[in-house]
């Protein structure tokens, strides 16, 4: 009964457009007050907690640092330099949105913010240089989706505060599948190219390629910046954020000097919108999954998943059709919360790497950022464009197959994930 009407209130909710958040919290309220008894006042007190975390501090700093950077011109550099790399091939310019995605995601940590920077400076351009408003749209969602799986990964930090696992290992490890989803969709934007006519900008340079990169130097040494000092031990993972945010700053002002101290204010205001929407998601989605425990959820998947299979790689398979049902109704942060407790005990009993579960586990819930209905992505690239979710996600679907493709050569080939955490560990 309990479970019942738990996700039956979840369901209500997000069928008439209530925020996740809210609806994960509204519906833990319902179940407590009209089925358990319980004081209304702990939905309150269970969201406080779980997010009262020294992990959880790296979130509000980790979106400053993005904030700041997109503010201070780097947005551009990183495109121009882009450009420079691929823009003279066949749709050189959706093959730039792909690279500057994967520029963007090793400074903003989210998937909505590098569409939404990369979108506002590509999406009309694209339109101007004769390609269909549709298609820039779903080359600008998808080349978001990186954006929780190269660190600085908002998510990752998320699954690592509550699986126990090292944030700095699963930032390395997110490396090697972010690249291998952003050449993906630079491989199926060139054949859609070809097969279009979309011509590329100019020719390659390397005089162009030195100089775009000698512009956008400083921004892309921040992700340097942060994996250096926490394997070094001169700062802890949240440590590392709030050096990432004063450098954002730092550059921003005195580098680039594109951002004043009159910006301040409104960064600050922005980066702590995007903070408040992110931990309201992860305390709300904590009482959810309080109660899915409660009602001995977890257990009974447990033993099913075990009693299916002794196979972790048939585990694997399963857990990525749920994670990727799952994706298209809540967003990435609070499937974390809600997923990981119940299936992280099978992972160990099986002898699965939790490092890699984790990544893989991202690796899903991005490809949830571009599939409806609660498409992250899709949302932003449609409050840019003005465009219907309906009209982008036909446009998507290419890249879609190609995201699937890889998750699957992540699944069976898990080395792709753990070869460089493993080899930073043996380097020190």
């Amino acid at each position: 009964m309990v479970l019942w009407l738990l996700m039956s209130c979840f369901i209500v909710m997000l069928a008439v457009g209530t925020p996740i958040g809210v609806s994960l919290a509204l519906s833990a309220a319902v179940v407590f007050y009209a089925l358990m008894d319980i004081p209304l006042i702990i939905v309150v007190q269970r969201m406080f907690t779980s997010v009262d975390s020294f992990s959880f501090m790296a979130v509000p700093f980790f979106m400053l640092a993005g904030a700041f950077m997109s503010e201070g011109g780097v947005t551009k550099r990183l495109v121009d330099f882009a450009m420079s790399l691929v823009g003279a091939l066949a749709g050189g310019l959706a093959l730039v949105v792909a690279v500057a995605g994967m520029f963007f995601a090793a400074l903003s940590g989210s998937s909505a913010a590098t569409t939404a920077a990369i979108g506002a400076s590509m999406i009309g351009e694209m339109e101007r240089r004769g390609y269909p408003r549709t298609f820039a749209a779903a080359v600008v969602a998808s080349a978001g989706t990186v954006g929780i799986v190269i660190p600085p990964s908002i998510t990752l930090v998320v699954y690592g505060s509550i699986a126990s696992v090292s944030i700095a290992d699963l930032f390395t490890g997110g490396f090697a599948p972010g690249i291998l989803m952003g050449i993906s969709m630079c491989l199926v934007s060139w054949y859609i190219s070809k097969k279009k006519g979309y011509k590329g900008e100019g020719s390659f340079s390397l005089k162009r390629v030195a100089r775009s990169f000698f512009e956008c130097f400083w921004a892309l040494l921040m992700p340097f910046i942060i994996l250096g000092g926490i394997y070094s031990g001169i700062f802890t993972p949240t440590e590392s954020a709030a050096v990432a945010a004063v450098y954002g700053a730092f550059v921003g002002l005195f580098i680039y000097k594109e951002l004043t101290f009159r910006d301040i204010p409104k960064v600050l205001l922005s980066a702590a919108v995007s903070t408040t929407m992110i931990m309201f998601v992860v305390g709300g989605a904590n009482i959810f999954g309080w109660i899915l425990t409660n009602a001995q959820v977890p257990q009974s998947l447990a033993m099913m998943f075990t009693e299916l299979t002794d196979s972790p790689l048939v585990f694997l398979m399963l857990v990525n059709v749920l994670l990727l049902v799952l994706g298209t109704l809540v967003n990435a942060s609070a499937a974390v919360v809600i997923v990981t407790p119940i299936l992280l005990p099978v992972v160990h009993t099986l002898g699965i790497d939790p490092l890699f579960f984790g990544v893989l586990m991202v690796v899903n819930l991005a490809i949830g950022c571009i599939t409806p209905p609660v498409g992250l992505d899709l949302f932003v690239v449609s409050s840019i464009t003005k465009l219907s979710i309906d009209a982008v996600t036909k446009k998507i679907l290419p890249y879609l197959t190609v995201l699937l493709l890889d998750l699957l050569i992540l699944t069976y080939f898990p080395q792709i994930i753990t070869f460089l955490p493993n080899l930073v560990h043996g380097a020190l």
